[in-house]
């Protein structure tokens, strides 16, 4: 069916933000409302939207003001009758949907598709409303509409095929990508995304760490475009809340899908996010992006007291991260001494830093000199002795406690007293290695993440029996080195493999259930969400394996049946399809 004039219910953000996306594209819009009022409020968001990328040079005086007039403003949905196309972006309410697809059946021609932008709600419920429920459909636009690039559209299961070629084929025409999918809590993007924002609220909750800490992590340790308590004050919390009730009740009870206490206090207290001016952040206004200091913003430079002096810093270990390392504190002024088990891993080693500083070097960003002076820095050894007049000790060896454990125990007989001993484990127990010493007041998490010389973020993490001084003295480190540090308890996965790895796990099991391939899934988190990377395709870079282990450790420490590992995942792991480094995992690497 050929598609030229279309029909919009509801013009808040989202809906003013479809009629633009269809206006821009050449096709006439009816965009209605239930009041004169707020048909005038929604005039004022696709102006003020248009007027805002004309000054942005995105948008030609001329092109807005043919798009504008494309646009026809009506009060109520009589007005909708001729029109091939409706869709609706009201409230995520279940009976006022219903009520509007009801009056939708009854005003619309017959041939008319109906479509909900519903983000969370059953489409199937939505669609019974009608006589038509094999006209009706989910068209799923995600904000700011103009902007970004996913549609998933949902069929239910007496969706005509030809209402599903239709809409597929004017998303094309609006220059979308769309995924298309069944029925189910959440979809795609939401069902993925929300249990992570959820599980991120939960940790402010307990006082893990920080919203900033959270945030920042998640930003600088996953290249996100925002925290997710950032992100949940842009999508409103009572929004978010919505959709985490809907998402509990209709997919399974997941308790991770069950909204966190603290979620629906905020919402009863009218700390909505960013529409209200006051979220997880405060901000300067309602509506306001920006945010601006409150009782729970730290006062800038604030440290903790104690700090130690470091000057000399020993590295255990041979790998990648061990090199990254030594690299990090040596180009910090630091004098490192390098301890691993052989002679030739040394020379390995050296050869890996003296590779990584001389590319800096081609690249402009280190003189030779300097680089002459940085390997100057570091002293290579195979001796554990060679660390007993150091002030800092990193182990960067391989994610085994029981080798963790014998390290730091050799570690306690052979330092100073005072000595700060870190462990740079990314899923481990940092406790466990403080006890196998008898001074685990100095013992503290430094979790680097790799490449340890560009990426920016330290998770510092505390363990029950860490002294104020080596946290202070390990933050006054980071500061050195010129890291962002963020301060978690000593739990499972810390914060970013915390947060990260079930959502990967979730996106695996999504797979599995052969909801979405591997390719749709990617792309509504790219599109949709904004992430650099899709989950199959992040987890075929970090090794499966690799996420797998980290998977049954959460599993294991937190008993949360939501965590237990995708059979899948275990599947292909066992089969040796590990990702990138053995030539196959979600996508076959052999020929790339």
């Amino acid at each position: 069916m050929g598609i030229n004039t279309v029909g919009v219910v509801g013009l808040g953000t989202m809906g003013a933000g479809i009629v633009e996306v269809f206006a821009r594209n050449g096709l006439d819009v009816v965009a209605v409302e239930i009041s004169d009022a707020a048909l005038d409020r929604g005039r004022a968001n696709l102006t003020g939207s248009t007027d805002r990328a004309v000054a942005k040079g995105k948008l030609a005086l001329e092109d807005r003001d043919a798009l504008l007039a494309r646009v026809d403003f009506q009060v109520g949905l009589g007005a909708l009758a001729d029109v091939d196309f409706v869709i609706e972006a009201v409230p995520e309410h279940l009976d006022l949907k219903q009520k509007i697809f009801a009056e939708l059946d009854r005003v619309c021609k017959a041939e008319a598709i109906l479509a909900t932008n519903t983000s969370s709600l059953s489409v199937t419920e939505i669609s019974v409303a009608t006589h038509r429920p094999n006209r009706v459909i989910g068209v799923h636009f995600f904000n700011p509409a103009p902007v970004m690039k996913l549609v998933e559209v949902i069929k239910t299961v007496v969706t005509a095929d030809e209402v599903v070629t239709d809409v597929e084929a004017l998303c094309a025409r609006l220059g979308k990508v769309d995924v298309t999918i069944a029925d189910r809590a959440g979809f795609i993007a939401n069902a993925l995304l929300f249990g992570y924002l959820n599980h991120a609220v939960a940790m402010v909750e307990a006082r893990y760490a920080t919203r900033e800490d959270i945030d920042a992590a998640m930003r600088l340790g996953c290249g996100l475009p925002m925290g997710p308590l950032a992100l949940m004050d842009l999508i409103g919390l009572d929004t978010a809340y919505e959709i985490l009730d809907t998402m509990y009740r209709r997919g399974g009870r997941d308790r991770r899908h069950a909204p966190a206490p603290l979620l629906k206090q905020m919402v009863t207290a009218g700390l909505l996010g960013r529409k209200s001016g006051r979220g997880f952040y405060t901000y300067e206004k309602a509506g306001s992006p920006v945010v601006v200091p409150d009782e729970l913003t730290p006062a800038e430079g604030t440290t903790v007291e104690g700090a130690r002096a470091v000057g000399s810093v020993g590295v255990v270990g041979s790998g990648t991260m061990a090199t990254g390392i030594i690299e990090v504190f040596a180009k910090a002024g630091f004098e490192v001494t390098s301890v691993t088990r052989g002679g030739e891993k040394s020379a390995k080693l050296c050869e890996a830093l003296k590779v990584s500083l001389n590319k800096s070097v081609v690249r402009g960003r280190l003189t030779e000199e300097e680089r002459d002076t940085i390997l100057n820095r570091v002293t290579w050894s195979t001796n554990l002795e060679h660390l007993s007049d150091v002030d800092m000790v990193v182990e960067a060896v391989v994610e085994e406690l029981t080798v963790k454990k014998a390290l730091f125990a050799s570690l306690d007989e052979i330092c100073k007293p005072g000595v700060v001993l870190a462990t740079t484990t990314s899923s481990l127990p940092v406790v466990e290695c403080a006890m196998a010493t008898q001074r685990p007041a100095d013992v503290v998490g430094l979790h680097f993440f790799n490449p340890a010389p560009a990426m920016k973020l330290v998770e510092v993490v505390r363990t029950i029996r860490t002294s104020s001084a080596t946290e202070a003295t390990a933050l006054a480190v980071c500061d050195k080195l010129g890291k962002h540090a963020v301060r978690c308890e000593d739990r499972s996965g810390f914060i970013v493999n915390a947060l990260l790895f079930p959502y990967l796990n979730d996106a695996v099991k999504m797979l599995e259930a052969s909801y979405a391939t591997a390719d749709d899934i990617d792309y509504a988190m790219k599109l949709g969400c904004g992430y650099p990377m899709g989950p199959f395709e992040l987890l075929d870079v970090v090794g499966l394996d690799v996420a797998l282990a980290i998977q049954r450790e959460l599993y294991l420490e937190l008993r949360e049946p939501g965590f237990s590992p995708a059979p899948l995942m275990e599947h292909l792991v066992t089969a040796g399809y590990l990702g990138r480094k053995a030539g196959r995992g979600f996508r076959d690497h052999t020929n790339r």
